[in-house]
């Protein structure tokens, strides 16, 4: 007589077959991340689709796809359509640069199951992106709000003077923050006055000037800061935290920013605030656009131009000399009449700032009214 299974076993059963369905979708992933590594791809990369991936398959498996079989173009549409609907916990929605990633994540892996024969047809070949369009940087600093932000350190402390040469060298040679991290002590060359970028962004090395200022800081650090918390044996990382590790990419951020804040000027950012401010002064100073493209190691010349648009001196000057509009200094009235102007003029700017206010929409919290699509 044949066994009747009991309720037990058979969820038993059942959990182990929809594993072992998964596991299609899981082994197939591991497998695509270890052939980006065999080609190059840089750890920060292969890192990105993995997490990527790993929230497209909890998104798969609840709503019982669990095979790359079954996923076809209708379901990575319905996902992104789910992406541009999701919103984070503080009610925000995912940005587009973000859900860019992910499908791009997604993109990659189904093109290299049809290319390793694992499925038959791509169902994400056309699969149309969101546009992110190109944001000008929030703010900018002048060279008045850098020295407020450089005046903030206490340099009382050999950990002041480690902060102070951070800041130097994030506003003399733009930097990224992952860059700074990584610098070594042999990579400063005091003689040339240049920095050596290693393994930067794409995995690319290059060579940056460093100004006089910053490469005294940074010599004064190396004297009086870093011999106080370097410990045995030394790695040769440049700039150290108290313990005498390499600092992480999250303290610099969180200590730029605490810097900043702390200079009471009315803006805020961290550590990229000083790259664009770098590549907005050197713009502004007479600096050609593809040498600015040489020195903050884009690749593409599309990236750097943001900075013409955010640098608008010679606009101003153009628009002051050929628009009939631009304000002239009139020969026969008293300096208590232009004052009078000005002063009626800052006046109408507060207006159109407190009205622009209150036109300003509130931002949604939580999930949207209508119904998310599953």
């Amino acid at each position: 007589m044949r066994r009747v299974a009991g309720p037990q076993e058979v969820a038993y059963r059942w959990k182990l077959k929809k594993a072992r369905r998964l596991d299609a979708l899981s082994t197939c992933a591991v497998e695509f991340l270890e052939s980006e590594k065999v080609k190059g791809f840089s750890l920060r990369t292969v890192q990105h689709h993995d997490y990527w991936l790993a929230r497209f398959f909890q998104w798969c498996d609840e709503r019982g796809v669990s095979s790359v079989h079954d996923v076809t173009r209708p379901v990575l549409v319905r996902y992104q359509r789910w992406l541009f609907y999701f919103r984070k916990k503080n009610g925000k929605p995912m940005s587009f640069s973000a859900q860019k990633s992910c499908l791009l994540a997604v993109r990659n892996f189904f093109r290299w199951l049809t290319k390793t024969g694992v499925i038959a047809a791509n169902p994400a070949a056309d699969l149309e992106l969101p546009k992110t369009g190109m944001k000008l940087p929030r703010h900018v600093l002048n060279v008045d709000e850098v020295e407020a932000v450089m005046r903030a350190v206490d340099l009382t402390s050999e950990m002041g003077i480690r902060d102070r040469a951070i800041l130097e060298v994030l506003y003399s040679t733009g930097i990224r923050r992952l860059e700074v991290c990584g610098l070594k002590v042999f990579d400063l060359d005091e003689e040339r006055g240049v920095l050596a970028v290693r393994q930067g962004k794409g995995r690319k090395d290059r060579v940056v000037p460093i100004g006089e200022r910053a490469m005294a800081w940074v010599r004064k650090y190396l004297d009086e800061g870093r011999p106080l918390v370097v410990t045995e044996p030394d790695d040769g990382w440049l700039f150290l935290n108290e313990d005498g590790e390499a600092i992480s990419p999250s303290w610099l951020s969180h200590i730029v920013g605490t810097y900043v804040d702390a200079a009471n000027i009315g803006k805020r950012g961290s550590c990229h605030l000083f790259r664009h401010t770098m590549a907005t002064l050197l713009l502004e100073g007479g600096a050609d656009i593809r040498v600015i493209q040489e020195i903050l190691g884009h690749a593409s010349l599309e990236t750097t131009q943001v900075y013409t648009r955010v640098s608008i001196q010679q606009l101003k000057a153009v628009h002051s000399m050929a628009h009939p509009a631009h304000l002239e200094k009139p020969a026969t009235t008293d300096g208590g009449a232009r004052a009078e102007l000005l002063a009626g003029l800052d006046a109408e700017k507060e207006d159109d700032d407190d009205a622009s206010r209150r036109r300003e929409p509130s931002q949604p919290v939580g999930w949207r009214s209508r119904r998310r699509p599953r």
